[in-house]
């Protein structure tokens, strides 16, 4: 089998994206036509560069408004064929996909469709070519599957089979199940690609027309178990030709493509042991069970700053690096790294980025199996000198250059902060405010880095992800994908900058580029926190006392607690039975902030209402000198 993917996915010019293909892992092309044409060379010449990349051409693609053309444009029709049949001879395939007729007045029928594809197929048979014909939703004469593999199998040749479009095939809400009598010597061809939702119409299906395999909601995994299951041996071929996506460059849309496909085969894979799909042999996705720690890169100034802020969230500063100016703070569950050092990568981070997180550390079942599927995947490893008595801990570079490391029991990686790091004595007790463990992390970068972001993750990791949901910032919109593990253990939210002018893309421009732009943290009981976090100092946002007026007419909250989550500027939201409450700090550094919340009765969103209100108010006081009093 072949790993395919078309060149309509990859921005560039041909030979830019010919090279790019071939470095990301794939053994061929689906070469759309559009790219030869303005190709400044012979297809011999193209032909003579995928074989020194180390790639083959699939197929050519597309042709269309061959069949069923009114007697004067036939032969025209005809003419155009031969002359694409002349371009797949001298390129060195033999596939060429047919699309079907997209003329509105497409004349005689199926009758007349398959005595024309008849012709066709024994034209190509007396070169040895093939044809891989394509229903096409919005074509004025075959518009399924069926109507396709209805003809193919009436034109009865050897070089007449049929094409088919995850895309296509599924997007009206159809169940791949519906596919399982194609025969697999009539399917040539098969390519990959997703939808965000089912049921479209025409018109929408256009506009969405394709995103990479795991970025929408289709079955793709049944789609490829079903054809695969019927014999199909050709192309797995993935494809993205959404032009109202964002475009990432070249070489990360490759990247992209190359996991997003080898994901799913791997997927198929692991229940079709028989079947070889020639991918890599992957570990299975990896189950996170929660954040070890995450690490903050600073300077002498900005680390004090930060200190402060985890000193009035009740941290206390329990260990210090035995070598480093590196101090670990720790409340319940959570461990903040504190990196003040002036050599490696933290101090890089920070050249780059100034103060932000630059590492986060993740509970793991087998941290260098987690690093082999991470690394086939695609995610480039990393790996600094390791000074006298300190563990090498395995870890990857995530998609916006942030360091992942991963910590199992299997090893002495999780005794880390024994071995690495010694006791500090403390003058004072700290009280601490109740806060147990990290209840998510959220990450602010590009919108057109947000698919890189998913599928790094969910490649990598045993996630689910959530609808995308629109938050309105004061300057504009900022897109919020949620994704997290099976039993909530890690939760993530991938934020998309939009415009230029909202609060992430401000902090993405003071930052320098994507990252983690706020933490929170879960506590059990949320007034009592509150009432310690005032005691300490802890510099909130203040939230308008319209919001709760409009909270309480919504909601039909009592009075009382109204008037205490007023108090102590707390954010509510409520669905069904369960409740959910918010307390946020004013932001630092960048922009960054931290949030603490309580769950009640299983709640399992993020507030998503209460974003817009959150956002104008850090607007307004995003310029505090980053660590006053309430």
């Amino acid at each position: 089998m072949c790993l395919s993917v078309s060149t309509t996915s990859i921005p560039g010019n041909l030979a830019d994206k010919l090279k790019t293909i071939a470095e990301t892992g794939f053994d061929g092309v689906e070469l759309h036509d559009p790219d030869l044409t303005g190709h400044d060379g012979a297809p011999s010449q193209v032909r003579a560069l995928v074989a020194d990349l180390g790639l083959k051409i699939c197929l050519l693609q597309p042709f269309h408004n061959l069949e069923c053309q009114p007697d004067g444009l036939r032969q025209r029709a005809f003419d155009r064929l031969e002359f694409k049949l002349d371009l797949v001879q001298e390129l060195g395939t033999d596939l060429l996909l047919v699309g079907a007729a997209m003329t509105a007045d497409a004349k005689g029928g199926e009758d007349r469709a398959i005595a024309d594809l008849a012709e066709a197929a024994e034209r190509a048979g007396r070169r040895g070519l093939r044809l891989a014909y394509l229903g096409l939703p919005w074509s004025g004469l075959v518009q399924t599957d069926e109507q396709a593999l209805r003809i193919v199998e009436a034109v009865d040749s050897p070089h007449l089979g049929l094409a088919l479009s995850s895309f296509f095939s599924l997007a009206d809400g159809s169940k791949p199940a519906r596919l399982r009598n194609v025969p697999g010597d009539r399917l040539f061809h098969v390519q990959l690609s997703d939808a965000p939702r089912l049921e479209m119409d025409i018109r929408r299906l256009k506009r969405h027309f394709g995103l990479l395999p795991g970025l929408g909601s289709l079955n793709l995994a049944g789609f490829v178990r079903v054809l695969a299951r019927a014999g199909y041996a050709g192309p797995w071929s993935v494809a993205r030709v959404n032009e109202t996506a964002p475009q990432p460059g070249g070489l990360t849309m490759a990247r992209d493509s190359y996991r997003a496909l080898v994901n799913l085969l791997d997927e198929v894979a692991r229940t079709e042991p028989d079947i070889d799909f020639g991918i890599p042999d992957l570990p299975e996705r990896v189950h996170a069970s929660g954040f070890e720690f995450i690490e903050f890169t600073a300077d002498e100034a900005s680390g004090a700053q930060l200190c402060d802020l985890l000193s009035a969230m009740c941290f206390r500063m329990e260990r210090r690096h035995v070598s480093k100016s590196v101090e670990l703070w720790r409340q319940g569950a959570i461990n903040i790294v504190v990196n003040t050092e002036k050599d490696g990568f933290a101090h890089s981070a920070f050249l780059g980025h100034g103060p932000s997180v630059c590492d986060m550390g993740l509970r793991v079942r087998d941290a260098v199996q987690t690093v082999t599927r991470a690394t086939a995947l695609g995610a480039p490893d990393f790996s600094q000198p390791v000074g006298t008595g300190e563990l090498d801990i395995p870890a990857i570079r995530g998609v916006g250059g942030n360091v992942v490391h991963f910590i199992d029991e299997k090893s002495d990686l999780h005794r880390v902060w024994d071995i690495e790091f010694e006791p500090v004595n403390t003058a004072r007790a700290v009280q601490p405010a109740g806060l147990r463990r990290i209840d998510h992390l959220a990450q602010t970068m590009r919108h057109d880095e947000m698919q890189s972001w998913l599928l790094y993750y969910m490649s990598t990791f045993d996630m689910a992800k959530s609808p995308i949901v629109n938050v309105a910032d004061p300057s504009g919109v900022v897109q919020s994908q949620a994704i997290e593990s099976p039993e909530g253990e890690v939760r993530l939210n991938l934020n998309g900058a939009v415009g230029r002018r909202t609060l992430a893309a401000s902090f993405l421009q003071d930052g320098l580029g994507a990252g983690v732009q706020h933490l929170a943290f879960s506590t059990d009981e949320i007034f009592e926190t509150s009432a310690q976090l005032a005691r300490s100092g802890f510099p909130r946002l203040i939230i308008p006392g319209n919001y709760y007026a409009d909270l309480q007419a919504e909601f039909g909250l009592d009075d009382t607690l109204v008037s205490r989550l007023l108090d102590h500027n707390i954010l509510y939201d409520r669905v069904a039975d369960s409740a959910y409450f918010q307390i946020y700090s004013r932001p630092i550094f960048n922009g960054f902030f931290f949030e603490i919340v309580e769950r009640r009765m299983g709640y399992a969103g993020y507030g998503a209402r209460n974003a817009s209100v959150r956002l104008a108010a850090q607007v307004g006081q995003q310029h505090p000198a980053e660590a006053g009093t309430e």
